[in-house]
Order: C-alpha cells, then structure tokens, then sequence
C-alpha cells in the first residue's frame, strides 16, 4: 500500500488540533467524553466530574469545539457535548500513517491501547 503525503493544509488542521489537545484540562475533558461516547454529556456534568468552573470549562470547550473535535447539540435548556470520534479517527490515522507505515519507526502491532 503506498501512502501519499498529506497536503499542506490537512497538516495545518492535525496542528491545530493537537495544539487544541494540548492542555491537561482539555486532554482530560477529551478523555471525559469519549468515555462517555456516543451519548455524551450535559456541560454541567463535565464541570462536576472534572471540578472546572463554568466559564473555564465554557472557554476549553470551544476551543475543542473550533477544532471540530467535540460536537455540541441543544435538548430543551441542556447542552450536551460528545467527543468528533471521526475528527479523533482521522487525526489517528494520520500520525499512524507517519509512524507506523511510511517508514516503521513504530512496529503497528505495538500500539494496543493507553493506559
């Protein structure tokens, strides 16, 4: 299988992604819901479990919502937040795609999960 090289533009938006990830709180409101997946959860919820103000909370998540990497949707007076699991896959793909089949730095069968 010959992988092509992603064009300039897909590289800037994986950047900005990972940049978005790049904080603890939003790495671990990130972890929060997809744990949570395919429901996700009321904003409320994700400030309670991870002990983040509102308008903190309020502030990571849009930036993760700029990215597209949480999507948001309205129930009555609820928001609720779920993990873009698509965005996430693509983003995966394309650091699998640099490490683990253009050249073999990391043997595929190694990456099994996180812990």
């Amino acid at each position: 299988m010959v992988m092509t090289k992603p064009k300039l533009e897909g590289i800037t938006r994986y950047a900005d992604m990972l940049t978005a990830m790049g904080t603890e709180p939003r790495l671990r409101i990130m972890r929060l819901l997809l744990s949570a997946h395919p429901d996700g959860m009321v904003v409320g919820e994700v400030g309670a479990e991870l002990g983040i103000s509102p308008s903190t909370l309020s502030h990571h998540l849009e930036k993760l919502k700029h990215e597209d990497l949480v999507k948001v949707r309205r129930d009555g007076t609820y928001l609720w937040y779920s993990a873009n699991t698509q965005a996430l896959q693509d983003l995966v793909g394309f650091l699998y795609a640099e490490c683990c089949t253009r050249n073999n730095a990391i043997e595929p069968q190694r990456i099994v999960c996180c812990k």
